[in-house]
């Protein structure tokens, strides 16, 4: 079961990897509708700014990279691994709990 779920994971990285220097250049659902609507202009400064993250990625691309391509590569990964670890990590923490619980 562990050799499948690396092999998954490795896959989806792979598939990260070679499609993000494709990705659309178009605004997101959100940006696109505040476009639209005439309101992008009234954004504030939201939190994400403070966050110790927003020194390291800049919308969808990663700082200090200066080859675009690369720059989504790079932000893929990383953000393909922190949702793998984190959903690693919450069913790793559920199962445990799910074996106390039973005993």
């Amino acid at each position: 079961m562990k050799q499948k779920t690396w092999l998954v994971s490795s896959l989806a990285l792979a598939l990260v990897i070679l499609l993000s220097p494709w990705a659309s250049q178009a605004p997101d659902g959100l940006n696109k509708v505040a476009q639209d609507q005439a309101f992008s202009h009234h954004q504030t400064p939201g939190l994400a700014k403070s966050l110790p993250f927003f020194r390291v990625f800049n919308s969808y691309t990663v700082r200090g990279i200066n080859t675009p391509s690369w720059s989504k590569v790079a932000a893929g990964v990383a953000g393909s691994l922190v949702v793998f670890g984190l959903t690693w990590g919450l069913g790793t923490g559920l199962g445990m709990l799910a074996k106390r619980t039973s005993c």
